[in-house]
C-alpha cells in the first residue's frame, strides 16, 4: 500500500485526542483537530457579550483542550513551535475538511452509540480510500463499523495509542471484520517508522493485549496485597525500578492514570470475558470499591493511594492510604533483605532469579505475582495473540516494563517458572509442556544477531519479524566484540563501522571510557571506515565521573586532575579530528560530558527523547571537556554581518550558565547543541544505532577527509568580558545568585570571551581549551565546589548555594 500521510484529522480533543494530535505534529504532519460545539456560554463569554454563533465560542472546547495539553508537563510536543502544525475547528462548521485528509482518527468518549453517530457523520465527507481508525481502549472494533459502506469498513480498524501518546510506545492495531490486510501492514510500518512506536497487531478481544495483561497484573496485586500484609509503600518499592518498571511503580501509577480509568477497564474485562479462567480476579476488592465510591481517583481528584497535604509550617507532606483502616497516614519506609541482595546487580534481567529466591516477604510477593502472571499469559495464546513476543512487546511499550512476562520467565528458568505456577495452584497452558517435551527450554533465543521466539503453531523457534531495521547490541555483543575494558565494549556493526558502547555505571565517563573511545578511534582508523558512539541503556550518559574528580580535588592531586581533564579534552578533539567519521547517538539523559562528546562528533543522530545539556554549573564548575570552548566556537560561527555579536555570544553563555537541558532533541537545536542541516533526529529509538551506522557509512563512502584544526575562532576579549562581569555583579547584588555562582560565571565568561584580550581576535581551539582547563582546575580548589560535588554524590541532586 503506497500511501503518504500528509494530513490527519483527530476527532475529539480530550487529553488523549490532543496528545495524539501533538505527536503527529511532532513528526511534521499537518493536523486538523475537531471537537463538538458548546451548548451554552461560560461566564467569561457572557461578560464579553458573545453569543453561541461567535467562532471563538464554537471552538472553545477544542482550543481550551489543546491549550491545556500544551501547558501540561511532561509536554506532549517536542517543541512549542510545532503546535503551529495543528489547526482547530468544530464538528459542525469544519467537518467537511475531513475530505482533505489522509487519515481520520476518532478519539471521542468511550460510548459505542456516540462513536457510531460520529462515524455516520464523518462518512458523509470522507473521501474513498481514506484511512479511518478508532482509538478505543476496549470497545469491540466489529461493532463500530456496522452499517458503514464497504470502502469505509475496508479502511477501518482500531489504532490504540497509550497515554501519553508522545512517551508510551505501544501502538495496538486491531482489525475489523473487513479491514484490508494492506491497511494493517501499512499502519504497522507507519507506526514503527514514523510515529516511533512498537506496533502490535492485536485481536479484537476485550482490552486487546496491553490492557488485558496489564490490568490482570494490577488486579492480581490488589487481591494479594492484604493476603501478604503489604503496605502501599512496600508494593511500590517492590514493583518499581528494581524489576525494571517505572519509578511510579503500581499505586502511584494508578493515581496518575486515574483509578476510575482502571475500574472502567477492569469492569469491562469482567463483564465481557466470562470464560477467562481468572474471571473472578477482575472483580474489584472492597478497598477499591470504597475508593471509587469516595471518588478517590488519584491526582485528578486530589487523593488516591497518596494524598498531598499542607503542614502548619507552610510546607507539604505526602500521606499514604492505609488499606486496612482506609485512612491516610504519614509515609513509612520500605526495606527488604531480598532487595539488598540485588544492589550490586546492575542488569535488571539478572535480578529475577535472586528475587524469586528471597526468604522474606519480598520473596513471597515475587513468587506469587510471577507465578500467577506466567500462568495467565500462557492461556491468552491464541485468544488475544498467536505470538508470545507480542505480549512482551505490548507490556514493554504500553506499561513501561523493561522486560515482558516471557522474557522474565526465561531469566528465572522454564522449570522454576512452572514450579511457581504450581505453587499458586495454577496450570500453564498445554503448549508450554509440549514445548518442554520437544527439548526447547526457553521462549527466546539469539542466533546470528537476531532474536527468535517459540512459535506455538509451528512448534519451532521462528525469527521475530521486523528486526532488519534494527541493530540490537545485546544480540551482537558476544559474537561481534572487538575490544572490551571495564568502561566500554567495542562491537563490529558490519560494513566497516565500529560501535563504542559505554558499560560504566549510569554510563559515566571516566578513565576507562576515555581509553575505550581512543581505542575505538585507533581501531577504526587502522582497519575500519567509521565509528559510532552509542548504547541502548536507559540513558546515553549522565556525564563525567565526578567521584573521581572529587577524590583528586580533596587529595589536592592537581597535576593528576590536570592530566585527567586534558585527556578528556584530547579525546573529544580526537572525536572531531580523526581520519574517520564519528557519529554520536545520544538518547535519554545526555548530560555534561555526554553532551560534550556529542558536541565534538562529526554528526549526531539523536533519539527524539534526548534530554541534553551542559549542567556542570550544578556541581560548581564549568564544562571542562571542551564544552565551554565549543560554545564559544559555535557563537563565533554564528556571528553574521550586522549582528550584535555580544548578544549572540550571550545566548551561548546562558545555555551553560543556566544549565539548560533540552526537553527533546528538537529543543536542543534551539540551544545550539544540535546543529540544523548537520545533526538529525530519529523518533524510533530502536532504529537509532542502525541509522547512525548508515550515516557513518555514507560519510565514509562519500570520501571523508580529516578536518583541519581550527585557528579562526573569533573572540571578543575585554568587550565581552566586561559585559559579562557587569551582568554577574548585578545578579549577585540583586541576590539572584550566590558569591560562588558569580565566581563560576566569571570563570566561564573569561573562557568564552577568549580572556582579557584588548580587542577582537582570532584564536585556536587549543587556546580556548587551555583557558577552559585552567578555569576548571581553579574552581576545583574552591571549598564551595567540593561541597557541591559531595552533595551531588550523596543525593544525585545539585546543591544551590
Amino acid at each position: 500500500m503506497n500511501k503518504h500521510i500528509k494530513k490527519v484529522a483527530v476527532i475529539g480533543s480530550g487529553i488523549m485526542g490532543s496528545g495524539i494530535a501533538c505527536h503527529f505534529a511532532n513528526i511534521g504532519v499537518e493536523v486538523l483537530l475537531l471537537d463538538i460545539v458548546p451548548r451554552e456560554l461560560n461566564d467569561r463569554e457572557k461578560a464579553k457579550g458573545l453569543t453561541l454563533k461567535d467562532p471563538s465560542v464554537r471552538n472553545r472546547l477544542v482550543n481550551d483542550s489543546l491549550t491545556a495539553a500544551l501547558k501540561s508537563k511532561p509536554s506532549p510536543i517536542y517543541n512549542q513551535d510545532f503546535a503551529k502544525r495543528i489547526t482547530t475547528g468544530n464538528l459542525e462548521d469544519d467537518i467537511a475538511k475531513v475530505g482533505q485528509v489522509d487519515w481520520i482518527i476518532e478519539v471521542v468518549v468511550e460510548r459505542l452509540d456516540i462513536k457510531k453517530q460520529v462515524f455516520e457523520n464523518l462518512e458523509k465527507y470522507r473521501k474513498p480510500g481514506t484511512l479511518i481508525t478508532s482509538n478505543t481502549s476496549g470497545i469491540p472494533i466489529h461493532f463500530m463499523s456496522e452499517g458503514r459502506s464497504e470502502d469505509f469498513q475496508q479502511h477501518f480498524c482500531g489504532t490504540h495509542f497509550f497515554n501519553p501518546a508522545r512517551y508510551l510506545k505501544l501502538f495496538e492495531i486491531i482489525p475489523g471484520p473487513k479491514t484490508k490486510p494492506e491497511v494493517l501492514e501499512f499502519l504497522n510500518g507507519y507506526g514503527e517508522q514514523f510515529l516511533g512506536k512498537t506496533s502490535v497487531v492485536a485481536k479484537d478481544t476485550p482490552a486487546f493485549i496491553g490492557n488485558r495483561i496489564g490490568i490482570f497484573s494490577i488486579m492480581s496485586l490488589f487481591h494479594a496485597v492484604k493476603e501478604l500484609d503489604l503496605t502501599v509503600e512496600e508494593v511500590d518499592k517492590l514493583t518499581g525500578p528494581v524489576i525494571g518498571r517505572p519509578k511510579s511503580a503500581t499505586f502511584r501509577t494508578v493515581d496518575v492514570v486515574g483509578l476510575d480509568t482502571l475500574v472502567h477497564v477492569a469492569n469491562g474485562i469482567y463483564d465481557n470475558c466470562p470464560k477467562d479462567e481468572r474471571h473472578e480476579l477482575f472483580k474489584l476488592p472492597e478497598f477499591i470499591k470504597t475508593m471509587a465510591d469516595n471518588k478517590w481517583y488519584g491526582s485528578k481528584s486530589g487523593q488516591g493511594f497518596y494524598k498531598k497535604v499542607n503542614d502548619p509550617k507552610g510546607g507539604s507532606e505526602i500521606l499514604t492510604l492505609d488499606l486496612n483502616t482506609m485512612e491516610y497516614r504519614s509515609k513509612k519506609s520500605a526495606k527488604f533483605a531480598t532487595l539488598e541482595l540485588t544492589k550490586t546487580v546492575d542488569k535488571v534481567i539478572d535480578r529475577f532469579k535472586i528475587l524469586v529466591g528471597g526468604k522474606d516477604k519480598a520473596g513471597d510477593f515475587y513468587r506469587k505475582s510471577f507465578g500467577v502472571l506466567f500462568a495467565y499469559v500462557t492461556h491468552r495464546i491464541p485468544e488475544i495473540s498467536d505470538e508470545l513476543y507480542k505480549i512482551d512487546d505490548a507490556m514493554k511499550a504500553g506499561f513501561g516494563w523493561e522486560h515482558g512476562p516471557f522474557q522474565i520467565w526465561d531469566a528465572i528458568g522454564l522449570d522454576k517458572g512452572l514450579e511457581l505456577i504450581k505453587a499458586e495452584g495454577q496450570k500453564a497452558a498445554p503448549w508450554v509442556n509440549e514445548m518442554k517435551s520437544a527439548g526447547i527450554s526457553s521462549f527466546y533465543s539469539v542466533k546470528e544477531g537476531a532474536t527468535y521466539y517459540y512459535d506455538i503453531q509451528k512448534k519451532a523457534m521462528e525469527k521475530v519479524p521486523g528486526q532488519d531495521a534494527f541493530i540490537i547490541l545485546d544480540n551482537i555483543r558476544k559474537t561481534k566484540e572487538v575490544f572490551r575494558n571495564s568502561g566500554v565494549v567495542i562491537e563490529d556493526l558490519g560494513d566497516g563501522i565500529l560501535n563504542v558502547e559505554f558499560q560504566s555505571k549510569m554510563n559515566t565517563i571516566g578513565g576507562d571510557v576515555l581509553a575505550g573511545l581512543n581505542k575505538g578511534i585507533d581501531l577504526a582508523e587502522k582497519d575500519f571506515q567509521g565509528l559510532v558512539v552509542g548504547n541502548q541503556a536507559a540513558n546515553f550518559s549522565v556525564g563525567a565521573n565526578i567521584g573521581m574528580i572529587f577524590m583528586m580535588a580533596v587529595e589536592q592531586e592537581y597535576d593528576e586532575l590536570n592530566m585527567a581533564i586534558k585527556m578528556f579534552q584530547d579525546t573529544m578533539m580526537r572525536m572531531r579530528y580523526s581520519s574517520i567519521p564519528t557519529v554520536a547517538a545520544p538518547h535519554g539523559m545526555c548530560l555534561g560530558g555526554g553532551c560534550e562528546l556529542s558536541l565534538h562528533a562529526d554528526k549526531v543522530v539523536a533519539a527524539a527523547e534526548t534530554y541534553i545539556g551542559l549542567v556542570e554549573f550544578g556541581v560548581g564548575v564549568i564544562p571542562g571537556g571542551g564544552g565551554s570552548k565549543e560554545m564559544a566556537l559555535r557563537a563565533s560561527d554564528t556571528f553574521r554581518k550586522n549582528d550584535v555579536e555580544l548578544n549572540v555570544l550571550q545566548e551561548y553563555f546562558l545555555t551553560i550558565g543556566m544549565a539548560k537541558v533540552s526537553t527533546s532533541a528538537y529543543e536542543a537545536y534551539d540551544l545550539g547543541i544540535l546543529q540544523k542541516g548537520k545533526d538529525v533526529v530519529v523518533v524510533n529509538k530502536d532504529r537509532q544505532i542502525a541509522t547512525a551506522k548508515a550515516y557513518a557509512k555514507l560519510m565514509a563512502e562519500a570520501g571523508y577527509t580529516q578536518p583541519i584544526r581550527r585557528t579562526d575562532v573569533k573572540v571578543l576579549g575585554k568587550q565581552a568580558l566586561g559585559m559579562f562581569l557587569v551582568g554577574t555583579d548585578s545578579m549577585e547584588a540583586g541576590h539572584y545568585i550566590s558569591e560562588h555562582d558569580k565566581k563560576i560565571a566569571d570563570k566561564l565568561a573569561y573562557v568564552m570571551a577568549g580572556g582579557d584580550l584588548s580587542e577582537t581576535s582570532y584564536v585556536s581551539e587549543q587556546y580556548l581549551l587551555d583557558l577552559e582547563r585552567e578555569a576548571f582546575l581553579s574552581l576545583c580548589t574552591e571549598r564551595k565546589t567540593l561541597e557541591r560535588i559531595q552533595h551531588m554524590l550523596k543525593t544525585g541532586k545539585p546543591l544551590r548555594n
